[in-house]
C-alpha cells in the first residue's frame, strides 16, 4: 500500500440536511492513496449520502470534500474521468445488450482494455450478448463490476457491489480488488457483508447517524475493544469480577468467561496466575463485534 502520496479521499466536517432531516453530521472521512478502506454502517446512517456527494451527485451543505485533490461538485467532470463506481442496485439500459453497456461505459472514461474486458466477462461467466432487459439481478451487477474493473480508474467507490452475486462470484471480486490495490489504485468500500470488509480492508471507518464513531486499522479498532476469555482455574474465579477491565463475568464452577480490555491484560493475567490456570482461550474481536457494540440498543438512524 502507498503512503506517502496524498489521501485519495479527505472529508471533514460534512454536513447534509434533507429539510428538517440531518443525514450526515460534520463526518470525518480519510481514504489513503493505494488502500481499501472499509465503510461500514446500517441503512440510514449516511453511507449512500456521502458516496453521492463523492460522486457530485449531492452538494454539501457545510464541510470540505476533496476526492482525487479535487471538488467533487464543482470538478466533477474531471473527476469521473478518474474514477469507477458501482451501486448496489444497478440499471441497465432496457434495449442494448451488457457487453454495449460496458463498452459505453468504458468510453467514459477514455476506453478500457479490451483483453482485460475479455478476462473479466470469462472471471464472471457473464454472456456480454443478452439484452439489459433480459439480465437477472446478479448478471446486471455483474455488467457494472466489469465495466468499472475494466477500467484504468485510479479510484473506486463501490456501495455493496456484490449484493446478488453468488458466493464464487463474491470471492472473484474479492481477487479483483486485491488486484487493485497491488497495482496502486485506491478503493472505498461499503458493505453489510463484514467477512467481506474483514477480508479486503486495510482500514475501516464505521458511521452511525451521520458521524463517523470509530475510525482506524483493524487491528487497532480491537486494541481499543474487549477481548472475551475462557478459562478452567484450579481455585474459583469469581474474585476476578473486582479486577479492573473485566466484565460480563460468569462462573460456573472451575470454569470461567469474561471480557476484558486490551489495556488491562496484566491485571487480569497476574489474578488468573493465583487461581492456578488449568486451561485458557482468548478470542479478539471480529469486526462484527465492534460494529453491533456501537449499534446495540441504539434508536433507529436518520434515513439518507
Amino acid at each position: 500500500m502507498t503512503t506517502d502520496s496524498a489521501p485519495a479521499i479527505v472529508i471533514a466536517g460534512l454536513t447534509k440536511r434533507f429539510g428538517r432531516t440531518t443525514a450526515l453530521d460534520r463526518l470525518e472521512l480519510t481514504v489513503r492513496t493505494g488502500e481499501v478502506h472499509g465503510f461500514l454502517g446500517p441503512n440510514g446512517a449516511g453511507k449512500t449520502t456521502t458516496i453521492r456527494i463523492l460522486l457530485g451527485l449531492l452538494r454539501a451543505d457545510a464541510g470540505t470534500v476533496r476526492l482525487l485533490g479535487a471538488d467533487p461538485w464543482s470538478d466533477a467532470v474531471a473527476v469521473h474521468a478518474r474514477l469507477a463506481y458501482v451501486p448496489g442496485e444497478v440499471t441497465l439500459w432496457p434495449g442494448i445488450t451488457g457487453g454495449e453497456t460496458i463498452d459505453l461505459l468504458g468510453e467514459l472514461r477514455g476506453g478500457i482494455d479490451p483483453r482485460r474486458r475479455a478476462e473479466l466477462l470469462e472471471r464472471f461467466d457473464l454472456d456480454p450478448s443478452v439484452k439489459g432487459r433480459a439480465y437477472s439481478k446478479g448478471n446486471r451487477q455483474k455488467v457494472a463490476l466489469v465495466a468499472a474493473l475494466a477500467s484504468d480508474a485510479e479510484l473506486f467507490l463501490f456501495d455493496e457491489p456484490t449484493v446478488g452475486l453468488d458466493p464464487l462470484k463474491e470471492v472473484e471480486f474479492q481477487r479483483c480488488v486485491r488486484e487493485l490495490v497491488d497495482d496502486g489504485r485506491t478503493v472505498l468500500l461499503s458493505s453489510h457483508i463484514l467477512a467481506e470488509v474483514e477480508a479486503l480492508c486495510d482500514r475501516v471507518s464505521i458511521i452511525r447517524h451521520g458521524r463517523t464513531v470509530d475510525s482506524g486499522s483493524l487491528t487497532d479498532l480491537r486494541q481499543l475493544r474487549a477481548t472475551t476469555i475462557t478459562v478452567e482455574t484450579e481455585r474459583s474465579a469469581a474474585s476476578l469480577s473486582a479486577v479492573p477491565g473485566v466484565r460480563n463475568l460468569t462462573v460456573d464452577g472451575r470454569q470461567a468467561r469474561f471480557e476484558v480490555d486490551t489495556v488491562r491484560y496484566d491485571d487480569v493475567l497476574r489474578a488468573l496466575a493465583g487461581l492456578g490456570v488449568v486451561e485458557m482461550t482468548c478470542a479478539e474481536a471480529t469486526l462484527e463485534d465492534i460494529f453491533l457494540r456501537h449499534y446495540a440498543n441504539a434508536p433507529d438512524p436518520v434515513a439518507s
